[in-house]
Parts: C-alpha cells; sequence; structure tokens
C-alpha cells in the first residue's frame, strides 16, 4: 500500500536550518532540542549540515584568499 508522500512546508526547512546552525554555535536549550528530535526529519538535517559545513569550509578558504593576496607590483 503506497501512502501519498506529504510536501515538506517552508516552514520545516526553516526550522532544519535554524536547528542546523544553532548546532554550529553549540547553543541550545533542551526543550528545543527534544522538540527538533520530535517534529524534523533526520535527512534534512543531515542534507542541510552538509551544505552548511560546505559553505562554511569555502567561506573560509575564501577569506584566506582575500587575507593574503599579493599586491601586484606597480
Amino acid at each position: 500500500m503506497n501512502t501519498p508522500k506529504l510536501p515538506v512546508s517552508k516552514t520545516a526547512w526553516l526550522r532544519t536550518i535554524q536547528a542546523v546552525l544553532w548546532s554550529f554555535v553549540g547553543l541550545r536549550k533542551n526543550s528545543e532540542y527534544q522538540q527538533d528530535i520530535e517534529k524534523l526529519n533526520p535527512f534534512h538535517i543531515i542534507g542541510v549540515a552538509i551544505v552548511a559545513a560546505l559553505l562554511f569550509v569555502l567561506g573560509l578558504i575564501a577569506l584566506v584568499n582575500w587575507v593574503v593576496v599579493q599586491p601586484t607590483a606597480l
């Protein structure tokens, strides 16, 4: 028996992104953490976390390249 897939709402994605960003910072109330466990899809959390980590690393690489740029000779 096939169950129809429910579309993921925009607020669910925003809540997932918020939960991942708070986990990067390391500050989270236990009550909010428990709500996230109950409501959020673990596969969405993993996907958002991978994208956020990739963006963070690329941002650090861009920052280092910007700081270390050698000025051209005049």
